[in-house]
């Protein structure tokens, strides 16, 4: 009979395993940023290293090798195969598969130096900052807004309004693509930040959504004692709900800004000039210009998703407790 203890334990070695396989990728990658550009593929028959090694040498610059438990150094070999090895002051001939060569742990940091020198990482990285902060705090306060709207005041054709608001969710993005780029052509706006930004201080669905859940548990004693008081919509809304409502702002702050740190799809379309790129879509441009540049492409790839891994791990707590009573109240 499995017992609540075994399967607990069963539970916690699946998510262990579930846990491990999805950060292979990004350990592969941070991996890969510190090899040599010798070592990022290896040989025929050899598993992949983990672990950055290069080839140990004497001060020579000579590889060292393992011939017969003794280490030896490789002076060359010939066409047949045939190396002469330099053991204990006499030379031996030895074929490939009698030795093995050794190897020393070295992280190659000039991938992460080239990377930069390749890429304009802090111009990237200022309009990625511009477009995230921007679209974040627009998102959080119309969203907010709209939401307290829902949630806190009694008006008629509101759940009507809201049931439309919800259906807005269900369009693909595919849909209205270009319907909006057409609406933003005609203003001017492409080729600028604007159709990045300005489209978040209107509201976001989702968000509503999400505020809206989190606003209905508030209790309503607190909005009446403050009408009470003579404390307006807005003042209630600013003093009392959104003080109240910090996990599920930081919740959608979180959502927000990774995505928009991640976005490639937006600022493909709308962005033209190469001083405008985020790191999105420089990081793309950096791969096609640099197909064989494994090295500093993975390095670059690894500063570009640090900051989300560390925004998130530090932020984990706030964001689960924002969607937990979202999901819960209401």
């Amino acid at each position: 009979m499995v017992t609540k203890h075994s399967t607990r334990v069963i539970g916690a070695i699946v998510l262990l395993a579930l846990s491990v396989a999805f950060i292979m990728p990004f350990v592969w990658m941070v991996s890969t940023s510190f090899k040599h550009e010798s070592r990022i593929f290896p040989p025929p028959g050899q598993p992949p290293q983990w672990i950055p090694r290069v080839d140990a040498v004497d001060s020579e610059g000579r590889p060292l090798v393992t011939y017969k438990g003794k280490t030896a150094v490789d002076l060359g070999g010939d066409m047949e195969g045939m190396h002469r090895l330099l053991s204990e002051g006499r030379e031996i001939a030895a074929r490939e598969n009698e030795f093995t060569r050794q190897e020393r742990v070295k992280f190659f940091w000039q991938n992460y130096t080239r990377a930069f020198e390749m890429m304009d990482f802090l111009q990237n990285l200022r309009n990625t900052l511009f477009i995230c902060f921007m679209a974040t705090l627009g998102t959080a306060l119309s969203s907010s807004l709209v939401a307290y709207g829902f949630a806190r005041i009694p008006w008629k054709g509101r759940d009507a309004l809201f049931f439309v608001v919800l259906a807005s969710m269900m369009l693909p993005y595919q849909v209205t693509l270009i319907p909006l780029f057409a609406v933003y052509s005609a203003l001017g706006w492409v080729g600028s930040f604007k159709p990045l930004i300005v489209p978040y201080f209107f509201g976001v669905p989702f968000y509503i959504f999400l505020l809206r859940q989190f606003f209905r548990g508030i209790p309503e004693d607190l909005s009446s004692a403050a009408r009470i008081d003579g404390c307006t919509e807005f003042g209630i809304y600013a003093r009392i709900i959104l003080p109240l409502s910090k996990p599920a702002l930081a919740t959608t702050v979180l959502f927000q800004f990774l995505f928009q740190w991640g976005d490639f799809l937006n600022p493909l379309i709308y962005l033209q000039d190469d001083r405008q790129f985020t790191l999105a879509i420089a990081l793309q441009q950096f791969q096609s210009q640099h197909e064989n540049a494994w090295g500093p492409l993975m390095a670059m790839s690894t500063v570009i998703t640090l900051p989300v891994i560390l925004l998130f791990f530090f932020a984990q707590r706030t964001f689960i407790q924002g969607i937990t009573m979202s999901g819960l109240k209401g």
